[in-house]
């Protein structure tokens, strides 16, 4: 590549808040980095993708404009033409910069000190929708489109789809999303040997040793390192489709997390003593500073979050850990704090690395944005100064005229208890370097000590222009040349029968006649009360289970125990314990599936590992499940509809919905009476946990919370 990618490299530089950040050599920034991963980053539109490929982005992922595919419905897409269009401009490496420039550096240093990148990049295409028996046709001819297009790899959660993928399109390279909940090394050893996953990305909510020891199990992992984070585990999330009626793993997510709530005790009284009433909502995820362990534990991608974001966010983001990485990789350090406040100028609502870190004690206000939901910039000075609308502002960092500042108001000292909190947006007028003044006109009435943060800046969205124009014009120079030649109509779509495996192993069910679910014991107590009564069968959940371990025990062997849908590594032997115990086990996690096939314990299968078409519950099946329960967001036609189609195939019947009582609508990792004050590192004996409490939302709706012995909260569907 010529210079121009310096003045690429400066002009992020810039845009992002000032000079490159200083680099030093290190003996330790180079140990173990023999290969960088792959820095994965986000397109949810063709400009996006340009800017992020300009950037330095080794692979791009992308939806298609074809409804009812992708689980982010909001995000445009790229028609199939885009698509070929930016499959021919990635694999050219026509805006492939061998390695990123830093300061004091030249463009033949850069290419010596960095390990040789791959000159091409690859394009992956997102299939991580749940799809319904009828839908699977039309994904897999969608798939063969792209294929013809130049994709490179499809990203899919509904495993019945990965299945129906692979015996379609022989050959296909599939990764699995982090909606398919893969927590520990069981659950990626599993989706790599059975349904062929060559890539798994792992949950968000990993510390970094467990993330090194699934890295040890050969099978390639890709991590999430920046971008928005959902509070509730990937694909454990119900909440929008039952409360709701719109389903986040069909990609129409209410966003119930970045909502205003409320925790009220049973009588009513508000519990939370926190800053804010964005009780759901999680900082963005930064792993900026923890860039250096996740390298050397051996990932194999680096995943950006944000296809819902501009082109401007993709630019920046890609370009600071663009940056970061070349730096590790010739042996020197970028300093982290620069790269933040650099990664601050993009959208955030504050940053967190407090999951990569481990701290479970921590996950509360390290990990929550409590006060606002929205974007919160980076921090650039403070007010000194109020005059006539108009304020000085002292500056800590670099702004631009054009950029868009905030200010943090603070409310003077006669402002009334009921007074607000204000934010004010107001356009900076000149530029200012770091420890000048200047003046900011403001109307509202803010007072010295308001720290300003600037929310949006002008030079980022100029140098993302100049990146997607580059994008644009090596489109245009490329032509068709690099293009298939014809991505041809939509194939036929093939028959659902075509698309179905019949099942060696039965269900216990025919069609239409569903084995009745287990009923539900929540103490011992009423366990001993069922058996002896002669109740054919009885259930009790695994996290209850824990709350009384000693007391359960000898129930066991008469019991159905329904596991939890969190299976991380800390999880595995208690899982196996009950597994090796019980006289059955449901199954709600991929790592599950594999510890039950291994003691030869009879299984059945819940969601979320869902049963959504008639494809995955063959291959339930075929792992061994004796019953496939099919998801709470399934309703009664939902449920009729699909016992036909398994019946017209010849395959074996589901077996209903499971009958748990009040439905889990959220798990999360994040414990919620922490906004009631500081936690004091004794989930199990937490005296919060023994008292009622509630979310309760605008509408006056009264949701059930509970916090298991693990400090993982529980939210459930109203009573009555």
């Amino acid at each position: 590549m010529d210079g121009g990618i310096a003045a690429r490299e400066a002009a992020a530089s810039e845009a992002a808040g000032g000079a490159a950040a200083p680099v030093t050599r290190t003996a330790d920034s180079a140990d173990n980095i023999d290969r960088l991963p792959e820095l994965l980053a986000p397109a949810g539109s063709l400009d996006a993708a340009l800017a992020a490929l300009d950037a330095g982005a080794d692979a791009v992922y992308t939806g298609l404009a074809e409804p009812g595919l992708d689980a982010r419905a909001a995000a445009p897409g790229l028609t199939f033409e885009e698509l070929a269009d930016l499959c021919a401009l990635a694999h050219a490496g026509a805006l492939r910069p061998a390695a990123s420039l830093r300061c004091g550096s030249s463009q033949a240093e850069a290419d010596a000190a960095a390990p040789a990148r791959p000159p091409a990049a690859r394009v992956y295409v997102t299939l991580n929708a749940l799809v319904d028996t009828s839908g699977l046709p039309r994904a897999v001819a969608a798939a063969r489109r792209a294929l013809a297009a130049g994709a490179d790899a499809f990203i899919v959660a509904d495993l019945g789809l990965a299945r129906a993928l692979s015996r379609g399109l022989p050959g296909v390279e599939l990764h699995l999303s982090t909606q398919a909940g893969a927590q520990a090394a069981p659950a990626v050893e599993l989706t790599a040997s059975v349904f062929g996953c060559s890539r798994v990305t792992v949950a968000r909510e990993l510390s970094l040793p467990e993330i090194a020891a699934i890295c040890a199990t050969g099978v390639e992992v890709e991590v999430f390192c920046h971008g928005a984070i959902c509070i509730s585990y990937s694909g454990a999330c119900s909440f929008s489709a039952l409360a709701r009626g719109r389903s986040a793993m069909r990609g129409d997510c209410t966003q119930p997390c970045r909502q205003s709530w409320r925790l009220e005790d049973a009588r009513g009284r508000e519990r939370a003593d926190a800053p804010g009433d964005k009780l759901l909502c999680p900082k963005d995820y930064l792993g900026i500073r923890q860039l250096p362990a996740l390298v050397r534990a051996g990932v194999g991608a680096l995943k950006i979050e944000g296809r819902m974001k501009n082109p401007d966010y993709v630019f920046n983001v890609v370009g600071a850990y663009r940056s970061a990485l070349d730096a590790l990789a010739a042996g020197e350090t970028v300093d982290a704090g620069a790269l933040e406040r650099r990664l601050g100028r993009s959208f955030n609502r504050g940053f967190t690395d407090a999951y990569l870190r481990g701290d479970r004690a921590g996950t509360g206000r390290a990990l929550m944005s409590l006060e606002r939901s929205c974007n919160q910039g980076a921090p650039v000075g403070v007010v000194v100064e109020r005059g006539h609308r108009v304020v000085t502002v002292e500056l800590a960092d670099a702004v631009e005229a054009g950029d868009t500042l905030e200010i943090h108001t603070v409310l003077p000292a006669d402002a009334g208890a009921d007074v607000p909190r204000r934010w004010p947006l107001v356009p900076c007028p000149v530029s200012g370097a770091a420890g000048e003044r200047i003046a900011v006109p403001c109307k509202r009435r803010v007072e010295p000590g308001s720290e300003v943060y600037v929310t949006a800046s002008a030079r980022l969205r100029h140098a993302t222009d100049e990146a997607v124009a580059r994008g644009r014009a090596a489109l245009a120079a490329l032509g068709d040349s690099g293009r298939p030649c014809e991505l041809g109509r939509p194939a036929r779509e093939a028959e659902p029968s075509e698309l179905m495996l019949r099942c060696s192993a039965g269900l216990e069910a025919s069609a239409g006649q569903f084995v009745p679910s287990p009923i539900l014991a929540r103490t011992p107590e009423r366990a001993c009360e069922l058996l002896d009564g002669g109740a054919p069968e009885v259930a009790a959940l695994a996290w209850q289970i824990a709350e009384a371990s000693g007391a359960w025990e000898p129930l066991l062997p008469r019991l159905t125990v329904v596991l939890d849908e969190v299976c991380r590594a800390a999880d595995v032997p208690e899982v196996s314990r009950l597994v090796h115990t019980a006289r059955r086990v449901v199954c709600r996690n991929l790592s599950q599936i594999s510890i039950a096939r291994a003691a030869g314990t009879p299984f059945d299968v819940a969601a979320p590992l869902y049963a959504e078409n008639a494809e995955a519950v063959a291959a339930f099946c075929g792992l061994g499940a004796a019953r496939v329960w099919l998801p709470d967001e399934f309703d009664d036609a939902s449920v009729a509809r699909l016992a036909g189609e398994l019946a017209q195939t010849g395959a074996p019947s589901v077996a209903g919905r499971l009958n748990l009582g009040p439905r889990e609508l959220m798990v999360m990792e994040h414990c919620l009476f922490t906004t009631e004050g500081p936690c004091a590192g004794s989930c199990a004996t937490c005296p919060r946990r023994t008292e009622e409490r509630f979310l309760v939302g605008n509408d006056g709706r009264r949701y059930p919370v509970c916090v298991d012995a693990r400090g993982r909260s529980r939210i459930f569907e109203p009573r009555g």
